[in-house]
């Protein structure tokens, strides 16, 4: 095995196979870069993260209050939940994620975040369905069924026309998203990560759920194509 490259793990899941890989580009500086494939397709690298931090960021920044009662959909890598839990006003954080897989490598901690998710207590793990819960009236906390949340913030699908599984599709409607905003206090926040700019269509759908929608866009640069990339936060304010 080449001490460049290592493939941590590997399972399979209803949606093909999920693997953890880690890697060392030397012309990148001397540091670790994990990697996350379901199948051939990358969904996450620890190089690029200002997008899922951004999430967190611009999510969380028109709640006011303390002792938040946060979602996120995806873990991912963890850097968004990490993001989160760096906002003082938070009382918790539930991670939904779909893969027992992908929650099992952060309770191993053989993910770079594992360790720091692991050890606050405000944080936990629930494996399930985001899409599912968001549409059930039951909701995300399998504790408290009908709770109602201050953020919800999902990081899942590439973009609101990208989706890893078409069973999602019913999710990015009027329909879809009137029933998350169901599981939202009053002045609760939905957050949305995309890795492509704004999407006007998006948008105005956004406008037909939520009293108030903040389209974010974050900049950054892309070593391995040499340009400037762009993914974008959207944010609705019930």
């Amino acid at each position: 095995m080449s001490i460049l490259f290592e493939e941590i793990d590997s399972q399979p899941s209803p949606i093909g196979t999920i693997s953890l890989r880690r890697r060392r580009i030397p012309i990148m500086g001397d540091r670790d870069i994990y990697e996350v494939k379901l199948g051939d397709e990358f969904l996450m690298s620890s190089y690029f993260v200002d997008g899922e931090i951004a999430l967190a960021d611009c999510g969380l920044r028109p709640v006011t209050g303390d002792n938040l009662s946060v979602v996120v959909g995806g873990l991912g890598l963890g850097y968004t939940a990490e993001a989160v839990l760096n906002h003082d006003n938070v009382g918790e954080l539930m991670v939904v994620e779909y893969l027992p897989p992908v929650i099992g490598w952060h309770q191993q901690e053989k993910t770079p975040l594992g360790a720091t998710l692991n050890a606050d207590p405000r944080c936990r793990y629930v494996q399930g369905d985001f899409f599912a819960l968001s549409a059930s009236p039951e909701g995300f906390d399998p504790d408290q069924p009908g709770r109602k949340l201050d953020a919800i913030l999902l990081d899942i699908d590439h973009s609101p026309r990208a989706l890893l599984n078409d069973a999602s599709k019913p999710f990015y409607s009027e329909q879809g998203l009137a029933q998350l905003a169901t599981h939202l206090v009053p002045g609760g926040v939905f957050g949305f990560w995309s890795n492509e700019p704004p999407e006007a269509p998006f948008t105005e759908l956004l406008r037909q759920v939520f009293a108030e929608v903040e389209v974010h866009e974050v900049d950054f640069h892309n070593p391995f194509q040499d340009r400037m990339a762009t993914n974008t936060v959207y944010v609705g304010i019930k």
